[in-house]
């Protein structure tokens, strides 16, 4: 596999379990790498278009989920993309809530991200 096919952003079985979820119980989804703000730096997840993105954001990948019809946004601030390019991201999710506005607040979990460099 080339650097090109490399993923730069995968999800663990429970994230991927926890996306399909809130797909049904809100439609479209997409997330946004936070910067810092809220719960650090925690990936964000929105009804897709909900957070606005523009010229200081870049999109990362296009997450394709087994039962989720369209793929899944995955963005992230350019500033805080210079400090990650050479990252991998892998969304996981684990117990406890997190402070932020994140969709799956209310659900008792957060998404957490763990990272490995790309290579």
């Amino acid at each position: 596999m080339s650097e090109e096919e490399i993923a730069r952003v995968e999800v663990t079985p429970a994230a991927a379990d926890l996306i399909r979820q809130l797909r049904a119980d809100h439609g479209p989804l997409m997330f946004h790498q936070s910067g810092g703000c809220c719960d650090g730096s925690a990936p964000m997840c929105y009804p897709d278009g909900e957070f606005r993105t523009g010229n200081s954001d870049v999109l990362l990948e296009s997450l394709e989920i087994d039962g989720v019809t369209e793929p899944v946004p995955f963005w992230m601030s350019v500033s805080q993309y210079e400090a990650w390019r050479h990252t991998r991201l892998i969304v996981d999710v684990v117990e406890g809530r997190g402070s932020g506005f994140s969709l799956e607040a209310p659900e008792g979990v957060r998404f957490l991200i763990r990272s490995r460099l790309a290579g």
